[in-house]
């Protein structure tokens, strides 16, 4: 049985750029940086850097370019590739890089200057149960001390709707 998965964890080193194939198909590159630390025989700390492409196909291509920025964390998983082309003096080059087939978002680097997201809402402090007691009038104190945080999306259980807890039947 043979298994090629990859698992990366790192920062982006560059805004990703969003391309289209001729044929209409969405792709775009994405290097990341990982960091190795270790201590060597005299107790010294060292530390590594690796970088590797990554190319991402479709959708995810589109969401990498739309939130993914330099310095951003992302977690990638994927499959090696090797491919093979002739550069433009004729000389044999291959690469190795990580076909992504699924991508989850870190949180967002400090100063990035990154839109917040269009579902962003005010934080509301909870009543004891989780739930919003205040209808998303006030910041919590966590937010109100520290601003730099992102702001989460409320979902509001006050407002009346179609569906009562009553008319469930279970």
């Amino acid at each position: 049985m043979d298994f090629n998965k990859v698992i990366l964890v790192g920062r982006v080193t560059a805004n990703p750029e969003l391309r289209t194939t001729p044929g209409g198909q969405s792709v775009t590159t994405v290097g990341i940086a990982t960091n190795r630390t270790w201590t060597d025989k005299a107790g010294a700390r060292q530390e590594a850097t690796e970088f590797t492409n990554v190319v991402m196909w479709g959708r995810t291509a589109e969401i990498a370019s739309q939130f993914l920025v330099k310095g951003a964390t992302v977690l990638v998983e994927g499959r090696l590739q090797t491919r093979a082309w002739e550069d433009k003096q004729g000389q044999q080059r291959r690469t190795t890089e990580v076909l992504c087939e699924r991508m989850q978002l870190g949180p967002r680097p400090m100063g990035s200057g990154a839109p917040a997201s269009s579902f962003a809402a005010k934080s509301q402090p909870a009543n004891g149960n989780g739930f919003p007691s205040d209808g998303g009038q006030t910041a919590s104190p966590t937010q109100a001390s520290n601003p730099s945080q992102e702001e989460l999306p409320v979902i509001n259980f006050d407002e009346p709707g179609d569906i009562k807890p009553e008319d469930i039947p279970f």
